[in-house]
């Protein structure tokens, strides 16, 4: 008997309410006649599972039936709570008493292992208030409306199924269904603004796999950069193993860097302490936006 196809039986059960004979029998890829048989092994097991004919007829759980902990390993039950307390860490509504029952239920102590604060040196709270808000959209299945600031300066209204959040190359990115572009697309929680919970609701849908190399990260150049021995504690905080050193303290980098305005304030926020070498064509351009600079200043 295979125990693994039992317990997906009754978990697709307890999930999806009621299903037919024939349904289980194309999902689990086995025969109608296999399927009375697991029915039969599952009550006996204690579990109120009924099948029943006519119009509105099919196999479903009794609806008072509970999930007991016998049915979860230890480390099952470790990884729930390990995983219900990153969602707390993430302001995960009611999340927290939810974590107090299943602790006493599995009758493991629930260990505070992860925070997360997405507030920097200006505070930076919308962004917190527009994860919740897409997290919640994303539980409750809810379109979301939002205004959009794109890469090429335009400001759109968009309308997204929200479907997935994701964090990569130090940034956060939503995947979801753009009903505007009618087509599946990721967008940086940064860039958007003003957004809102339809009462609008979507049915579920399956996301592809591997979707975060799909992420189109900005256009980025190769730069060679100098730091003087100042700037070190920063240096080997945000380049770590790509640093090497000159006899008087001097720290080399090769990075890349985003090819637009997010690199002349990341390099000005050196001030002096930095030096681009290369390219030289970006040596130029940082050069004429500190002489735009320097006419500000001038009396």
């Amino acid at each position: 008997m295979n125990e693994s196809r039992l317990f997906k039986m009754v978990y697709y059960l307890l999930e999806k309410g009621r299903a037919t004979a024939p349904e289980l029998s194309e999902k689990f890829e086995i025969s109608i006649r296999t399927i009375y048989r697991d029915i039969d092994v599952i009550s006996s097991a204690g579990i109120p599972i009924y099948a029943t004919q006519g119009k509105n007829g099919g196999i479903f759980i009794d609806d008072g039936f509970t999930m007991d902990k016998s049915f979860f390993t230890e480390e099952e039950r470790e990884h729930i709570l390990n995983a219900l307390q990153g969602i707390i860490a993430t302001n995960g509504k009611n999340a927290d008493e939810l974590l107090t029952k299943l602790g006493a239920l599995f009758q493991i102590k629930s260990t505070n292992w992860i925070e997360v604060d997405f507030s920097d040196w200006v505070q930076n709270k919308p962004t917190q208030d527009i994860f919740n808000l897409i997290k919640n959209a994303i539980f409750g299945k809810n379109v979301i409306s939002m205004k959009y600031y794109g890469g090429n300066g335009k400001i759109t209204e968009r309308r997204v199924k929200p479907l997935k959040l994701i964090f990569k190359s130090k940034s956060w990115y939503l995947y979801g269904f753009c009903l505007m572009r009618n087509d599946y697309r990721f967008f940086k929680l940064t860039r958007i603004k003003t957004l809102e919970i339809l009462t609008e609701t979507f049915p579920p849908i399956p996301i592809p796999s591997n979707i975060e190399s799909q992420i189109k990260i900005e256009k980025t150049v190769n730069t060679k950069l100098k730091f003087d021995k100042h700037a070190a504690f920063r240096i080997y905080d945000e380049f770590t193993d790509q640093v090497t050193e000159d006899e008087q303290g001097n720290l080399y980098v090769q990075v890349d860097l985003p090819d637009n305005d997010i690199l002349y304030s990341y390099i000005f926020s050196f001030a002096e302490h930095v030096e681009i070498l290369e390219p030289q064509s970006l040596r130029e351009r940082i050069n004429a936006k500190i002489e735009e600079m320097q006419k500000k200043y001038r009396t």
